[in-house]
């Protein structure tokens, strides 16, 4: 399963990442919103770090991902964060079932291109447009088919003093999927562990993705 071995070292591979950017990034889009914005669900949350920013600024924060591991990475890292603590989910995004309303929907990182069947895609945004209060905000990003189509054939290689990581991307035009093998190699005292996940993404057009998001009831 993707991020099985990986979120043990998520973190390390992508401190490259600006998550007080993306924060406020989301923000900005929060202040144009006529509903005001106090719940916020974070979709495949990951280690949530950008959860424990955005309780760290008074959102009141639920996290949701379908990997265990990256949840426990998640629930460590928010402990204690913010004035309402995050809770965190474990549910598939075309799974999404709340317990109630909240005012405002994040999924950062491409994680919708994850969703590699158009119709769990197009039952995500359902569940999600439920989970809305009505006029509450959904901000998503994705990897365009044209970033896919360039991942075909490129290896990429992450590595610090405990971990090293090599990565190959393919692209199937016909499928539209972009398959990135991945061998993780982790130290242990004085030995390296080895291991091997897949991770699958699907290149949504932006027509398809607002067509989508129409037949869910979005404007």
């Amino acid at each position: 399963m993707a991020y099985e071995y990986l979120a043990q070292c998520y973190d390390q591979f992508t401190e490259d990442v600006d998550y007080e950017r993306w924060a406020d990034y989301v923000e900005r889009h929060f202040a144009r919103s006529r509903l005001p914005i106090h719940t916020v669900l974070d979709l495949a949350c990951g280690t949530g770090s950008l959860t424990r920013l955005l309780a760290l600024r008074g959102y009141e924060m639920i996290g949701a991902d379908l990997s265990q591991e990256m949840l426990a990475q998640a629930a460590e890292k928010c402990r204690g964060a913010g004035p309402i603590e995050p809770i965190f989910l474990h549910q598939a995004m075309e799974e999404l079932d709340l317990y109630g309303t909240i005012d405002a929907c994040v999924c950062c990182l491409d994680s919708i291109n994850y969703l590699t069947d158009p119709a769990a895609c197009r039952e995500t945004f359902r569940r999600v447009y439920r989970a809305l209060k009505p006029g509450g905000v959904f901000l998503f990003d994705v990897n365009t088919p044209e970033k896919l189509r360039e991942m075909d054939g490129q290896v990429f290689l992450d590595e610090d003093d405990d971990v090293f990581c090599v990565w190959r991307g393919s692209y199937e035009e016909t499928e539209r999927i972009c398959t990135y093998g991945m061998d993780l190699f982790q130290r242990q005292g004085g030995l390296w562990r080895r291991s091997q996940e897949e991770h699958r993404q699907y290149a949504y057009s932006l027509d398809e993705l607002r067509e989508f998001l129409q037949e869910a009831g979005f404007a």
